[in-house]
């Protein structure tokens, strides 16, 4: 089932993801819709509070991007990123392990607002995936750059926090109105 995704202005994306403890019928149904939803609106990466639900819980495929390339190392050896793809991500630790990369970046969240965001352009993934198993890889490039993009959502954290100053300047007059439209829709639907 396709969701909808919470835009900016909602409370639920400055929320920090609950844990999972469990992997419930009901997580298993979530994580298949947010795939459904993140495909629908052509994302790579989708986090649980996008589509409402506080939880430590985010999906990612960045199959067939092809002009911004991944990376990925499992146990220590070169993989094809598609090994890995489509992706799901419970409890996530994210550590850089490598430079700080300037990336584009835009986010469901934010329709048609882009901006380069620095991070690292490496770092090593330690998740639970929906079967419960613990995975573990080292990543870069955008599948670097869309973990910790989602890692960050499942803190209470958006992108536009780590925009420099004078980007984040220059997107004020947009982002003002969206969380101005998304607080009016909020309080239309309480009515």
């Amino acid at each position: 089932m396709i969701l909808p995704i919470v835009k900016y202005g909602h409370p639920v994306l400055r929320k920090k993801g609950a844990r999972i403890e469990n992997i419930t019928p009901e997580i298993l149904t979530l994580v298949q819709d947010m795939f459904e939803t993140m495909e629908a609106n052509h994302g790579v990466g989708l986090a649980a509070q996008q589509v409402g639900h506080a939880l430590q819980l985010t999906v990612i495929d960045v199959t067939g991007i092809t002009d911004r390339p991944s990376t990925l190392e499992l146990h220590g050896q070169p993989t094809d990123v598609s090994a890995l793809m489509p992706l799901v991500l419970i409890n996530p630790e994210v550590t850089p392990a490598g430079e700080i990369a300037k990336g584009g970046e835009g986010c469901l969240s934010f329709p048609e607002i882009y901006a380069d965001i620095e991070r690292p352009g490496i770092v090593d993934v330690k998740a639970l995936n929906q079967k419960g198993q613990l995975i573990e890889f080292r990543c870069g490039g955008l599948l670097a750059r869309a973990v910790q993009h989602e890692t960050d959502h499942l803190n209470g954290l958006l992108f536009i926090d780590r925009m420099d100053k004078q980007t984040k300047a220059d997107l004020k007059p947009e982002l003002d109105d969206l969380q101005v439209q998304t607080k009016a829709e909020l309080k239309s639907a309480k009515k």
